[in-house]
């Protein structure tokens, strides 16, 4: 199957759901991907690229490591590689690795080319689709990066067959994102059926992957409906931010997030109780965690305002209109806000 994505700017690039084909790229190309996923899918991967010149480098696994320590690192070997503005980038790791790569991309020599090959569920459904790259600092999550489109996106499933179950889970927190914000008829889908067959695996992939590109051929850059897709995460990045990138996988964060901006919606009438409830069921139905200790309401608050998405004083919150709706909003008050808060803090 092929999604395509086709911006105003004339840049358009195929995401491809199947198993990998053998490429031949007449330059010279280094692959970015991190111990687990070298020692795991490396000799798998090699078997389908070949090019001019080929080198790998490996960075640390996880998403703590998502700093300018190790975008240096993948800088440094491009460098020493004597790369150059033909030369391409390989991602080939989960969200992390796709999001370096891709900033590494566009900053190397003033911008090189870069191709996904994302081996996570939450990579291939929402982190590899769509352009966006950066990387982490002690502010705040991905405040540092880029809108640099692939030359391609590459979804193999057979790399699911290795990804631990709460990998596979927080992944399915993105699906539902989608599902919630875009497509009431595929959340009841999500509601009953499951996911651990390959079958419905790739039809929840391929339903995900379409419905990003819609929202991505729509607003690029995130000045309109693109930020829908962040439901959860201006709650997420808070709780991520707050347990420094460890406690919590970035699907998993998502989780707790999509419940918190719920209970925003059910405050302020957009969501019906049953409604909160059924997400909630559905997310529980996947192992995801939907319950967080706020230490400190105020701090919490406050740290909204690192979000990218926030204007001045006012912070945008991504809120369910019911199922398969959502609403873009600006004008939320504090005290709503804090309620919400103070009930995470009583847990």
């Amino acid at each position: 199957m092929t999604v395509n994505i086709s911006l105003p700017n004339d840049v358009t690039y195929d995401i491809t759901i199947n198993k990998l084909k053998n490429t031949y790229f007449d330059r010279k190309v280094v692959i970015v991907t991190n111990p687990t996923i070298k020692s795991l899918h490396m000799d798998y991967l090699l078997q389908f690229i070949n090019a001019k010149e080929l080198s790998i480098v490996t960075i640390p696994d996880g998403e703590q490591y998502k700093n300018m320590d190790n975008l240096e690192l993948i800088l440094e070997h491009c460098f020493l590689n004597k790369l150059n503005r033909k030369s391409l980038l390989i991602a080939f790791g989960g969200g992390v690795i796709g999001d370096m790569t891709g900033f590494a991309a566009s900053i190397y020599q003033r911008g090189i080319e870069f191709i996904q090959v994302p081996t996570t569920l939450l990579s291939q459904v929402d982190a590899s689709v769509g352009g966006k790259t950066g990387i982490n600092n002690k502010f705040g999550k991905n405040l540092i990066g880029a809108f640099h489109q692939p030359l391609a996106v590459n979804i193999d499933p057979s790399f699911l067959l290795t990804l631990p179950l709460r990998e596979f889970a927080a992944g399915v927190a993105e699906i539902i994102k989608m599902a919630v914000t875009f497509d009431k008829d595929f959340f009841e889908y999500l509601e009953t059926n499951d996911l651990t067959s390959n079958e419905n695996i790739i039809k929840a992939i391929s339903l995900s992957v379409k419905t990003k590109a819609m929202v991505v051929n729509q607003d690029e850059k995130e000045n309109g409906i693109r930020a829908a897709l962040n439901y959860g995460h201006t709650f997420c990045h808070v709780i991520e931010k707050e347990t420094q990138y460890k406690q919590y996988l970035h699907g998993e964060a998502v989780g707790i997030g999509m419940c918190m901006a719920n209970d925003l919606a059910y405050k302020l009438g957009f969501m019906s109780e049953i409604e909160v409830k059924r997400v909630k069921d559905t997310l529980k139905r996947f192992n995801i965690p939907t319950s967080y200790k706020i230490k400190d309401v105020d701090a919490f608050y406050e740290d909204f305002f690192l979000d990218k998405k926030s204007l001045d004083d006012k912070i945008k919150f991504i809120l369910p209109k019911g199922l398969g709706d959502c609403i873009i909003t600006s004008d939320v008050s504090k005290s709503d806000v804090i309620d919400v808060l103070k009930a995470y803090n009583e847990i």
